[in-house]
């Protein structure tokens, strides 16, 4: 009996063990909070978080990502990626261009406020500039208490969603 018990407490412990080290290393249920990334992630979708795969390569541009908000605690923002580190942003009558090209397969039927950024921002070798699809509601890389995200902040990108079960499925960039 004795035997059985340690066995059970050595399973737990093991268990235990293995879901830390996946929802710290490797994906995590994330739930999407407010209207910034419309049309394609809503407020309230549950997604799953790849912790993984930066490990092992550099975010790329179009992919959404997670990383805390700017004033810490338990508020991360999901956003997309615009620019890379090194490039030059600049936005000029509601169209976002990257080095001097226009970001078409992102700027579609919307039109971008420049807000806060003015004339062009030149990225650092470790920053990226995001933006949330939902432009009119998105608290993003054009204002000054985001900026350029480094990459030593982001936390993962988004590859899944599971609920609502309707709309559940792979997330492309």
């Amino acid at each position: 009996m004795f035997k059985n018990i340690i066995r059970l407490l050595a399973t737990i412990l093991i268990a235990i063990g293995f879901a830390f080290i996946m929802i710290t290393y490797v994906g995590e249920r994330t739930k999407v909070s407010g209207y910034s990334m419309e049309p394609h992630l809503h407020d309230r979708d549950q997604v799953l978080l790849d912790k993984l795969t930066y490990h092992f390569r550099d975010p790329e541009r179009y992919e959404i990502i997670v990383f805390p908000g700017p004033e810490g605690g338990d508020q991360f923002f999901v956003k997309r990626v615009i620019a890379l580190p090194g490039e030059t942003v600049k936005i000029t009558k509601g169209k976002v261009y990257v080095n001097n090209k226009e970001v078409k397969d992102y700027s579609k039927d919307h039109t971008t406020d420049p807000c806060e950024l003015k004339g062009e921002l030149h990225l650092g070798s470790d920053e990226y500039f995001v933006l949330g699809d939902n432009r009119d509601n998105s608290n993003d890389s054009r204002y000054k208490e985001v900026g350029p995200v480094k990459r030593s902040k982001i936390t993962g990108r988004v590859i899944f969603r599971f609920y609502p079960w309707k709309s559940a499925g792979v997330i492309r960039p």
